[in-house]
Formats: structure tokens, C-alpha cells, sequence
């Protein structure tokens, strides 16, 4: 993917490629008809709604984990809206109704406290529950759900089938950015485990991480895994990914503020990992940019700090075929997703405008943020 038009950009600034987001959704949609499955995308990845009339045509509705993120998808993708949360506030349960397909919970004290609900909601709305494989594929254990006295879902050992009325579905969730072959070691322990509690039910949702648009990833093998499941479980089967669905299709472009010296050259960034790419400090992980290699691999090498005042508020450290320059532009890849979502305004720090790239248009500065922003978060 390339940047139209780079020296003009006002940084920071996020940028989507839509026609990028489209060759992914195609993708995602080609996985729908080969097996029948619905995929949903998931909000706390990507909740970029000025492109959901794109991203509508291909896919069945938003997962949500919170009552503004059912709202969102019920007003702005106005398609189904499936919301799973760790608990919900009672002051909150009756608006989530209004929005919400499908509600998740994750644990029968919750089905319990929310009971009269169940018979009284519209008919339309299916209760399920989340539950709790024990059985880990992802790391770091940040994002493992099935780690050990992991507050999501139920185990077995405290799945009780006498109080599964008005619960018509089983979720389940374990993956982070994982190919097939981790959902078949999932699925065969989920099966082993809660396949007999699958009598009467209507749907299972197989939850997010499945990483179908990256260039490995075993699309084959994930249509053989719900084809059998489903001769095995007529059952409607959903999928929830939010890295899938814009993986590789955004970037993040930012200029050099500054170079400072300490042992090393430092370059002073206009964006900022804590602030604007937080997953770059929580995972950890290091953002490709276009170019460059790792510290020593070409001539000049620098580390890339933000514009906050956290001493660890560093992206990394990066050699260039070329010496930075204050107003030096960098491109930060693959980053649409956890971005967006996840950015804060510490320390009084501006986040990056978005805009919206397509073939044969200019690009489109759909959002800037100002001071207005900042302080509306305050009291």
C-alpha cells in the first residue's frame, strides 16, 4: 500500500485504505458462503463507523462489550448487534435490550440476576452464555482468556445445565491474531467439554483472534472446521473478529519533531505509543515501517520516542538507509485496528486526525480533534 500524496498530510494522522478494507471484507465473505457461518465484527477492534456502509455489505452485524458500543452498531451499522460483557448494570440492561440480537452472559449468577428479563425481552433478542474452554493458545496472557483464574466465562466445573432456561447459545473465546490450527485444538476440547449441553440450543458463537486475512492463515482448514461442527450441530455458527476485518489496511503517518542524543540518536515523534498505539506497550510489539530495518541492520539508527512525558513512552528502535531530519515523515503500518479504539489524550496530547484513502480520489480528511476534545473528557 502506498500513501498518496505524503508531504501534504498534517500529522499525526490515521489513515484507512478503503479499498484494502474491501479485499479483506471479500475474503471474510467468501468464508461466509463456503460454510455457511456469519461473521460479525467486532467493535473494541475496529469501530471506525464512517466506513460501515462498506463494511455492512459483507457482514452480518458487530460484536459489542458495552451498552455505547451496542448503540453504535444498532444506529450506525443497523444491522445485528451481539454484546457480550464480563457484567452488566442493572440501571443499564433494559436500554441495552433496545439494541441489542444477541446478549452473552458470563456467568449464571448474571442469567440469574437478569431473569425476568429473559421472558419478558422481545422475541427477537437470544440470551447465551460465555463459557470457559480452559484450554490457552494465546499469548501474552494479557489477552488470554483461558489463563488460570481468568474472570471470562465458565468452566465446566461450575456450568450448571438445570439453569440453562432462556439460554439458546454457548460462546466461546480464546484466540489472539491465531491461525485455524488453534481453533481445532479449541474446538475439540469445547466439544469434549460442553458438546452434550449443544442439544436445543440455536447458535454458537466461536468468538474473535481468528486472523482469516493474513496471507498464511489456512482459510481451507477453518471452512472444513465449521462445515464438521455444523453436520455435527445444525446450529448457526458466528465468528467475531476485529483484527480480521482491517488488518493490513491502515497506517499511522507522523513527522520528527526533534532528534535528541544519549547514547543513541533519539527522534521526538508528533504521535505517541502510550497515547495513540497503546498495544505497541501493552502486547509488547514493534509497528513496521516501510524501509527500514532493525537497530544496526542500515547505516543510520534511531529510537522513536513520543510526545508524552512517560519515560517509557518509546516505539522502538529503527536504522534508515538515510539520516532523520526534523519534519521527517514516517509511515507506521497496520494501524486501523486497537488504534482508534484504544487512543487517550494523556497529557493534554491531540490524537491524530482520520482519513480515508481510495484509488483515484484525494485523500479524505474525515475527523481532526482539537482542544474541545481534551477538556469535554474532564470535569
Amino acid at each position: 500500500m502506498t500513501i498518496n500524496n505524503i508531504a501534504d498530510i498534517r500529522t499525526p494522522c490515521y489513515i484507512v485504505d478503503k479499498d484494502a478494507l474491501q479485499r479483506n471484507l471479500e475474503v471474510l465473505d467468501r468464508v461466509q458462503r463456503n460454510c455457511g457461518c456469519k461473521i460479525l465484527m467486532a467493535l473494541k477492534g475496529f469501530a471506525m463507523f464512517s466506513v460501515f456502509p462498506l463494511i455492512r455489505r459483507y457482514l452480518h452485524g458487530v460484536a459489542a462489550s458495552s451498552l455505547d458500543e451496542a448503540r453504535l452498531g444498532h444506529e450506525e451499522f443497523a444491522k445485528q448487534v451481539h454484546v457480550f460483557s464480563p457484567a452488566y448494570k442493572p440501571e443499564e440492561f433494559a436500554e441495552l435490550l433496545t439494541y441489542a440480537d444477541h446478549i452473552v452472559f458470563n456467568s449464571f449468577t448474571q442469567v440469574e440476576r437478569f431473569r425476568p428479563y429473559l421472558s419478558t425481552a422481545n422475541a427477537t433478542v437470544s440470551f447465551g452464555i460465555r463459557v470457559n474452554p480452559e484450554h490457552s493458545e494465546t499469548k501474552p496472557s494479557i489477552y488470554d482468556p483461558c489463563a488460570r483464574f481468568s474472570r471470562l466465562g465458565v468452566t465446566l466445573k461450575h456450568f450448571d445445565a438445570d439453569r440453562l432456561d432462556g439460554i439458546s447459545g454457548l460462546h466461546f473465546h480464546n484466540l489472539c491474531e491465531l491461525n485455524a490450527d488453534s481453533l481445532e485444538r479449541t474446538l475439540a476440547v469445547f466439544e469434549a467439554k460442553f458438546g452434550r449441553f449443544l442439544q436445543g440450543m440455536r447458535w454458537v458463537n466461536f468468538g474473535g483472534g481468528h486472523h482469516i486475512t493474513r496471507k498464511d492463515y489456512d482459510i481451507d482448514l477453518l471452512c472444513r472446521l465449521i462445515c464438521d461442527f455444523k453436520s455435527r450441530y445444525p446450529l448457526e455458527v458466528f465468528l467475531e473478529p476485529g483484527e480480521a476485518i482491517a488488518l493490513n489496511t491502515g497506517f499511522l503517518v507522523t513527522s520528527v519533531l526533534d532528534i535528541v542524543h544519549n547514547e543513541m540518536a533519539i527522534a521526538i515523534l508528533d504521535t505517541s505509543a502510550a497515547a495513540h498505539m497503546p498495544d505497541v506497550l501493552e502486547v509488547p510489539y514493534r509497528p513496521e515501517i516501510p524501509g527500514a530495518g532493525k537497530a544496526g541492520e542500515l547505516p543510520f539508527t534511531y529510537r522513536l520516542g513520543g510526545l508524552t512525558c512517560l519515560a517509557g513512552d518509546v516505539i522502538g528502535d529503527y536504522s534508515f538507509a538515510q539520516p532523520l531530519e526534523v519534519g521527517s515523515k514516517l509511515v507506521l503500518l497496520d494501524m486501523a485496528h486497537y488504534t482508534m479504539v484504544k487512543n487517550n489524550t494523556f497529557n493534554g496530547v491531540r490524537l491524530p486526525a482520520i482519513a480515508i484513502q481510495e484509488h483515484g480520489k484525494p485523500l479524505c480528511v474525515i475527523r481532526t480533534f482539537s482542544y474541545e476534545d481534551y477538556r469535554n473528557r474532564l470535569s
